[in-house]
């Protein structure tokens, strides 16, 4: 099993979501998050005066999946986000990241199963 967790734009959510979907991942928790990375933040002005935004706005999505699920799962990622600039894939620094971790280990509480039969 392998945990995927993706950095995305906020407002690439409902595509990623819809795109997950259409994979029958069964579940995924999401998180609104700040960070940065290559971008270092930006400067914007406010009423004159000229502050830093270090910090980005973006979402962390989290889902769990078998190992005969992760190609296309990863797949379907990649593609809702980098389809077009119009879309949102704006090929510029800030776009995200997907990260893929092994998991050991999963149990259901309320009924006790375990791996596979847990997700």
């Amino acid at each position: 099993m392998k945990l995927i967790t993706a950095i995305i734009r906020p407002f690439k959510l409902d595509e990623v979501r819809e795109a997950l979907s259409r994979e029958n991942v069964s579940g995924i928790t999401v998180t609104e998050v700040k960070g940065f990375g290559r971008q270092k933040g930006h400067t914007e002005l406010y009423r004159g005066a000229e502050y830093v935004v270090e910090f980005l706005p973006k979402i962390k999505i989290e889902t769990v999946v078998t190992d005969e699920q992760l190609d296309p799962v990863l797949e379907a990622l990649q593609t809702s986000l980098v389809k077009t600039a119009s879309i949102g894939g704006t090929g510029k620094v800030g776009d995200g990241k997907i990260f893929v971790t092994t998991i050991d280990q999963v149990i259901r509480i309320r009924t006790g199963e375990i791996d596979a039969d847990a997700l």
